[in-house]
């Protein structure tokens, strides 16, 4: 089968297209050709071996080149074969998948216990923009951020794929939400359902003297002090992402969060959507809220399996409105 192979750390253009052998499901795995992927921050991190203070740290990033070889953390697709024990699929069926890696390929072996009905009102397209990017704003925001309908919520990075789902899916849970974006963006977040927007180019909401109960901070950029001036006494500050940076960004950041943490009033918490063990659970409930009409993917751009290095490219830059995908 064909793969795009990360043999060095570099540039898109590090990816290479090769023939590698086709995955033999397992007593508890199952074959699922892939038919679309997702391209995320995630991607190009593992690409760069950026921050390289990751490198030293216990995970995925190799010291001297990548531990993953093949990266793409989304997939949907149908399922080609079963393992003798898989029970809850069968060859034909439409799955979904959060993995740590094997996306960019052609087939790929999952675990059972990782694989997910995919929702039936959405194309393979739109599948794969679901679980990494709407997992981590579920658990952002209900599970570290404890929303509750009637709250203020403020989404700083609201336009990217985090932040697209972080609007609906706190609108789905009945809170009332404001949206930090670009001036280019602001449709976009409007039409998702954002109560109200803040420009980012033209005001700091760190500044605007307006308290909210939980602040989800996607895109970072703001110290902690800074975002517990827009936190009630009681609020929630739930970090997901923060500036990149080749040296120590955005470790440094979410570093410096948790060392403010034990000494505010505030809770302050930071969203590691690799250390979910419920991945399918959340995968079912996304697929609730998309199947009533609560949530929709956002799609920014589309590519070919071909142009892989061009997807990551083009995510690397920060500027996509929603997600980027990849049909396999």
């Amino acid at each position: 089968m064909k793969a795009f192979v990360l043999s060095s750390y570099g540039p898109p253009d590090a990816f290479r297209l090769a023939d590698v052998e086709m995955p033999v499901p397992g007593d508890h795995e199952v074959l699922v050709k892939i038919r679309a992927t997702s391209v995320q921050p995630y991607d190009w991190h593992h690409m760069r071996g950026e921050p390289y203070v990751a490198r030293l740290m216990p995970g995925t990033l190799g010291l001297r080149r990548p531990k993953i070889r093949i990266l793409g953390a989304d997939i949907a697709g149908h399922v080609e074969a079963v393992g003798p024990r898989v029970t809850e699929f069968r060859p034909g069926d439409q799955v979904f998948a959060l993995l740590k890696q094997g996306g960019f390929a052609e087939y790929v072996s999952v675990p059972e216990h990782e694989l997910a009905p995919m929702p039936r009102n959405l194309s393979f397209e739109q599948a794969a923009a679901v679980p990494l990017a709407a997992n981590t704003a579920l658990l952002g925001l209900r599970d570290q951020g404890r929303i509750q309908p009637g709250q203020s919520v403020l989404i700083n990075g609201a336009s990217g794929g985090v932040g697209t789902f972080a609007v609906q899916i706190a609108q789905a849970f009945g809170a009332k939400v404001t949206g930090v974006c670009s001036t280019r963006n602001i449709d976009v977040v409007k039409s998702l359902g954002a109560d109200d927007i803040v420009d980012y180019t033209t005001t700091d909401f760190t500044r605007t003297g307006r308290r909210y109960d939980l602040l989800l901070d996607i895109a970072g950029g703001h110290s902690a002090r800074a975002c517990r001036r827009v936190l009630d006494r009681t609020g929630s500050l739930v970090l997901v992402g923060g500036p990149a940076g080749r040296w120590v960004q955005p470790v440094g950041h979410i570093f410096s969060m948790l060392a403010v943490a034990p000494f505010a009033s505030q809770r302050m918490l930071v969203t590691m959507v690799d250390r979910c063990k419920e991945n399918k659970r959340n995968l079912a409930t996304l697929t609730e809220l998309i199947e009533d009409g609560q949530v929709t993917p956002m799609i920014d751009r589309q590519y070919s399996f071909d142009e892989i290095p061009a997807a990551v490219a083009y995510q690397e830059q920060g500027h996509a409105a929603g997600k980027v995908v990849v049909t396999v």
